[in-house]
């Protein structure tokens, strides 16, 4: 392993308005080295990246690249220094090739400049393409390719502009197992020919699979970079947080009761007209987590709006305690009893510039807060720090902008308001997207208590290990449809993952709904009908 420095961060220190995002901070990575960067949401990775790739500029605090000091005013300026950075959502024009996106704003020109040069520009894609092992081709169009092909383009813009060290942000988090696989090939290909890889992950497995060295931040300070080859889970975890962390999921075994949730023979439309959800049956049960695992983008969100009322069906129906819920709005739902966790927090969980205040009357402002028919504020406020408090949102601040929070602590404001609202159907979407390790022991162990509870839960995630350990029943969704509804402890990880890809594998599947009522008198699960 090369003993040079590809970056060394010596001393920096960030400071925003009330908070000391980084503090004193000094990051080595060695050249031709897969670097991992793990701590809790606002531990201050994301800023210490964006230091490097000139987002931010630090208080105090030098950075080097291949051991010469930089001043980065701008990206442009890391990215002329060879520092490339792919974000956790990608930046690509879904409408154009995979060559005009790599090649965006530095594309070859013919006729003394006047024109792009389409043919040179798809000659060079492939060229470099190749060079690294990348199956990507130059002439596709960025909505046609999946989200592992997304990602390879994004790592090709970076290395089309000349970086030497490329930075990942959370770079598995949409991708299927197999896919995960093909990433840290490249990353394997990468190193090999010199580059230097830095990403930032929450998934303790994986950056212990993919990196050579970890580091850990914990409330903006470095305390400990770890050899992956000798680091256990346990004492990464205990590093992030501080504390003991328990990283299997205890399930306690629960008898289901009856269906809090039917959905017979749905067919939803996306925005464009598409059939997105394409005759689903399903039920879920009190005492029960219904798990939907499944690639980004193959119908869940339809599905889930549409039981939410967000979306109406073009057929079927939804009902909950068997009545049927089709007319009711979405505010007439959430005093039926549906708490949601939405999949995009921003758009769909929170108004970005109301304080947390403001944004925990979202839903309940016309019912468990009014008071005479006007907001009673001292009592929103009560229940906006008891979620604080209890959900350890940081900054511990109700009157701050929900746009001044992390992802991650916006997603834990969102996750304690939906479930305080003693719902009877919990529809959790990505309920742990971007939320750290302790974080995620106390958000599952939330999820099953209102499982203990008697609550229906309908779990839908991309983390294979989530819907695994916290599912009863665990729907396998591809192109808007069910391909299979497996028992979570009898299929593995590869099954799952090739399920998810559309390739029908040999499961054990679960009983169809048909025969749940006779069923749960002997104790079985259930399963759904096809």
């Amino acid at each position: 392993m090369s003993q040079s420095l590809a970056v060394h961060l010596d001393g920096v220190t960030k400071r925003f308005p009330g908070v000391v995002a980084n503090d004193d901070v000094d990051l080595r990575v060695e050249e031709g080295t897969v670097h991992a960067l793990l701590g809790e949401n606002g531990a201050g990775k994301t800023t210490l990246m964006n230091v490097l790739y000139g987002l931010y500029q630090p208080e105090e605090g030098t950075v080097s690249v291949h051991g010469e000091p930089r001043d980065f005013d701008s990206p442009r300026d890391a990215i002329d220094a060879g520092v490339g950075m792919i974000h956790q959502h990608f930046m690509l024009v879904d409408t154009m090739t995979v060559a005009e996106n790599i090649v965006l704003g530095q594309e070859p020109r013919k006729w003394a400049g006047l024109a792009v040069d389409r043919e040179q520009a798809v000659q060079e894609v492939r060229e470099l393409s190749e060079r690294y092992g990348f199956d990507v081709d130059p002439t596709a169009t960025v909505d046609d390719i999946s989200v592992g092909e997304q990602q390879r383009v994004e790592i090709l813009k970076a290395l089309y502009r000349g970086a030497d060290v490329l930075i990942l942000d959370e770079p598995t988090a949409v991708l299927t197992p197999q896919e995960v696989e093909e990433l840290f090939d490249v990353f394997e290909e990468l190193t090999e020919s010199g580059k230097t890889i830095i990403f930032i992950s929450h998934k303790l497995d994986e950056a212990m699979a993919a990196a050579d060295d970890i580091t850990v931040l914990r409330d903006g300070k470095n305390v400990g970079t770890v050899d992956a080859d000798t680091a256990t889970r346990e004492e990464l975890a205990e590093f992030m947080v501080g504390r003991e962390v328990l990283l299997e999921v205890e399930k306690e075994s629960v008898a289901p009761g009856a269906p809090v949730l039917t959905v017979e023979d749905l067919t939803v439309d996306d925005d464009r007209g598409i059939e997105a959800v394409s005759d689903v049956d399903f039920d879920v049960r009190s005492g029960e987590v219904f798990g939907i695992a499944g690639v980004d983008g193959n119908g869940q969100s339809e599905l889930v709006e549409t039981i939410t009322g967000l979306r109406h069906a073009r057929e079927g129906e939804v009902a909950l305690h068997g009545e049927s819920i089709d007319r009711l709005s979405r505010r007439e739902r959430i005093d039926a009893g549906i708490a949601y966790i939405p999949e995009d927090r921003q758009e769909r969980g929170l108004v970005m510039d109301f304080d947390l205040v403001e944004n925990a009357t979202l839903g309940s402002q016309h019912g468990v807060f009014e008071r005479s028919g006007r907001i009673d504020w001292d009592g929103v406020r009560g229940h906006a720090e008891d979620v604080i408090d209890e959900y350890d949102v940081r900054p511990a601040n109700a009157d701050a902008d929900a746009k001044a929070l992390s992802g991650g602590n916006q997603q834990k404001f969102i996750v304690g308001r939906e479930f305080e609202r003693d719902p009877d159907l919990v529809v959790a979407v990505h309920p742990t997207r971007g939320v750290d390790v302790g974080s995620i022991e106390f958000i599952h162990d939330r999820l099953l208590e209102l499982r203990a509870e008697g609550k229906a839960v309908l779990l839908v995630s991309s983390k294979l290990d989530e819907v695994q350990q916290l599912s009863d029943r665990l729907g396998v969704v591809h192109d808007g449809e069910f391909m299979d509804v497996v028992d979570p402890d009898d299929v593995t990880e590869e099954e799952l993952g090739l399920l998810m890809a559309g390739e029908r594998a040999d499961t054990p599947s679960m009983p169809a709904i048909a025969g749940a009522a006779g069923a749960e008198a002997e104790g079985d699960t259930g399963g759904v009908e096809r």
